[in-house]
């Protein structure tokens, strides 16, 4: 996909989240009430980020479901470490962003060295993250502090949404990374198609690694920005973030097969999902529609992912 194509394609995007903003503030006018933009966009940045970081995964032709348990998990045990006083508040960034790595290294050792399908191993990563964050920190929540320099330089800055900056500077690095440098390049060309590549004389695996480790460090990054929004953190959690994530990188443009990868599309599918399910929330309570929600946020982002990945295999067929 040329420039031209990924900008014509998240323009579309953009005009569909600028669509669904308006419809529901025809709905609901409180909708774009002061306090609802604030939420919105602080939630949206450990969904962006953990987004940013799967595409370069999905790249590859691979999937990582591990990713929102690894972010509960790194969140829970900086916490723990934080509170029973081992480290200071400051230190709970770098241990997050450590395990974030350190379980995106094992993913991509799974994948690529013992040729286990991405599935399967992320998966059996999924349940490990969960099931030992929660055997080490022992407690059913951890709790970080409120409004200290962590939540203002990462979620809430006087009623100004700091992540949101932070969401837009790590776009552009992985952009570069993507784009712009060999490691992005060579990861996108194991996506198209992973034997050519080998055989052009390019170490596949250790690319695939790498992609897998940038996903596992934006899980660990997305960790950060979860704990200094929310600050008491359930531990043996994360189920079902990993979905809105991949479904966002979907829904921007991202191909599920490989090869294909839209950054800033992996953002803008992230902020669809917030607003809907926002958007949701106000337009059933105006209604008094007694339906939950987020049932009802599940099917039409069921619906959106497999529109979205449908488009895509069509396009696919296309070229060929």
């Amino acid at each position: 996909m040329n420039m031209f194509e990924k900008s014509k394609q998240n323009f579309i995007i953009v005009v569909a989240l600028l669509v669904l903003v308006i419809l529901f503030y025809l709905l609901n006018p409180n909708f774009l009430n002061e306090y609802n933009i604030i939420s919105m966009a602080q939630s949206l940045a450990p969904y962006a980020i953990l987004g940013l970081g799967v595409t370069f995964a999905i790249a590859t032709g691979g999937i990582d479901l591990s990713i929102g348990t690894v972010c509960i998990a790194s969140s829970v045990v900086a916490g723990k470490l934080y509170t029973d006083g081992l480290i200071p508040l400051w230190g709970t960034i770098p241990v997050m962003v450590l395990i974030g790595g350190l379980f995106g290294l094992i993913n991509g050792l799974l994948v690529a060295k013992l040729k286990l399908p991405a599935f399967i191993a992320t998966l059996g990563t999924m349940m490990v993250s969960r099931g030992l964050s929660a055997i080490i920190v022992n407690a059913p929540n951890v709790f970080y502090p409120t409004g200290t320099w962590f939540n203002s330089l990462f979620s809430n800055n006087n009623g100004f949404p700091s992540g949101i900056l932070w969401v837009l500077g790590f776009m552009v690095i992985c952009m570069y990374i993507m784009y712009k440098n060999r490691v992005g390049r060579y990861i996108l060309s194991i996506g198209s198609n992973e034997e050519a590549t080998r055989l052009s004389g390019i170490n596949t695996d250790k690319y695939k690694i790498m992609a897998y480790v940038l996903t596992g460090l934006g899980a660990g990054i997305a960790a950060i920005f979860w704990s200094s929004s929310f600050v008491t953190v359930a531990s043996a959690t994360g189920s079902g973030m990993e979905l809105d994530a991949i479904a966002g990188v979907y829904i921007g443009g991202t191909s599920a097969a490989g090869g294909v990868a839209s950054v800033g599309g992996s953002v803008i599918g992230a902020a669809m999902l917030v607003v809907i399910r926002s958007g949701l929330n106000f337009v059933l309570a105006k209604y008094n529609v007694s339906v939950n929600s987020t049932y009802v946020t599940y099917v039409l982002t069921g619906v959106i992912v497999v529109f979205s990945v449908l488009i895509d295999i069509l396009k696919n067929k296309k070229k060929k």
